[in-house]
């Protein structure tokens, strides 16, 4: 820059140099998340990768398995930020919380917690809940409603809290089930405990409660958060109900009746899109669909035959879902592409297992419950699979999670890294 031009010109010079130093910023810190998966299912809770380049077919013995690792009981998918994988499962009486090396699969640090979760209604004991890894730090919820923050380098303990039993938190059919959420500063729990503690915000910094809201009890649904019309929704699926939370304040902004009592569960995420939010359980309750407002959720409408989802979450593709509609202890189930907005089912795939969906690079990846992996493109047409390969033989029940090109993906046994990249 010439110091000798007139002032007015070296300022415009100086704020359009600043502008695009700041631009370059942004753009260099946006990169360095690129492929991250940080929560359940994914940077935005809704199942959908960014800017991965994937395989459209699988060689003859399947996908490379890049490295694995021995784990033990739990339902808990990884999360994956800044080139560590943060695993939580359970070795005999004991969560244990594990972080390794996104590449190579070399363990960086492990923390463990006394496991006290003994359920009937699965012989399963491990945690339920996906780890949450927010700036620098992993947030965890345990089987029995024990919180934990650790440092995502080190694995040092910032704070921990019995939250289940300092709230009163009846246990659930199989545990707790809700991953938390982070909100600017705070970490929203549906604990369902006693006294208005079913929706409990904690401060990150050091675990100390700041606001409680509902009598609401916990479902195995974590909440998911949008903004519409330039108000901010936390919105909860709990065991009998779907709310939004003002997260600043507590304040319930609107609630409406989703689920009923008796042996059933509400277990898949809400799903947010053009201003409306779906919701979907099995055991008879359906599906809604409704547009979301300040103050109130008004129906478009409301069924039991678009989407009766046991505990999947359908994930969205160009203004389209997908999903799996059925139980698996009632099989079969079925794959489905539905249209949201009209509740219009676009086709029906019978017989296929109950599984957990990604949708990255133009393909639906799905990992099945009996262990299979499958590759298919998201069309309104038909269902069309690009590639099938066995990668477990036993229950997969945990999410998978995609990052960079690798799927890492468990059962009760291994946590494995299969490699999807594409050539590219």
């Amino acid at each position: 820059m010439d110091i000798t031009a007139p002032t007015g010109l070296r300022q415009t010079a100086i704020r359009i140099v600043g502008a695009f130093s700041a631009l370059l910023a942004i753009l260099a810190a946006g990169s360095s998340y690129a492929g991250d998966w940080p929560q359940i299912l994914g940077p935005n809770r809704n199942g959908v990768a960014v800017d991965e380049h994937l395989v459209a077919s699988f060689p003859a013995e399947g996908p490379a398995i890049l490295w694995e690792h021995p784990v033990g009981e739990g339902f808990a998918g990884v999360a994956v930020a800044d080139g560590m994988v943060i695993a939580f499962h359970r070795l005999e009486n004991e969560e244990v919380v594990e972080a390794f090396d996104a590449q190579t699969g070399k363990s960086r640090w492990t923390r463990k917690y006394p496991a006290t979760f003994s359920g009937g209604y699965s012989q399963d004991h491990g945690p339920r809940c996906v780890p949450l890894i927010d700036r620098g730090f992993v947030y965890l919820f345990g089987a029995t409603g024990d919180l934990h923050c650790l440092n995502l380098k080190t694995g040092q303990e910032r704070w921990s809290r019995a939250a289940g039993r300092e709230f009163e938190a009846p246990d659930g059919f199989f545990g707790v089930g809700s991953t938390p959420i982070v909100e600017e500063d705070n970490l929203l729990v549906n604990v369902g405990g006693k006294k208005g503690s079913g929706i409990v915000a904690f401060r990150l910094a050091d675990g100390k409660p700041v606001w409680q809201v509902s009598d609401e009890k916990a479902s195995y649904s974590s909440p998911t958060a949008t903004t519409v019309d330039g108000v901010r929704h936390v919105i909860f699926v709990t065991r009998l109900s779907a709310m939004s939370i003002d997260p600043a304040s507590g304040k319930v902004r609107w609630q409406f009746p989703f689920g009923d009592r008796g042996p059933t569960v509400n277990a898949a995420t809400p799903q947010v899109i053009d201003g409306h939010v779906f919701l979907s359980a099995s055991y008879g309750i359906g599906a809604v669909y409704r547009k979301i407002g300040k103050t109130s959720a008004d129906d478009v409408w409301a069924n039991n035959e678009t989407m009766s989802s046991q505990f999947s979450t359908s994930v969205p593709c160009e203004g389209l879902f997908y999903g799996v509609d059925g139980r698996v202890d009632i099989p079969p189930a079925r794959l489905r592409c539905f249209d949201p907005r009209t509740g219009k089912v676009k086709w029906t795939k019978e017989g296929f297992p109950v599984a957990n969906l990604i949708v990255a690079d133009g393909k639906l990846v799905i990992v099945t419950d009996d262990g299979d992996l499958v590759l298919a493109t998201p069309s309104p047409k038909s269902y069309s699979e690009l590639a099938r390969a066995r990668i477990f033989r036993t229950t997969t029940r945990a999410l998978p999670a995609l990052s960079n090109g690798r799927l890492y993906v468990r059962d009760t046994g291994t946590l494995k890294c299969v490699d999807l990249r594409s050539a590219r």
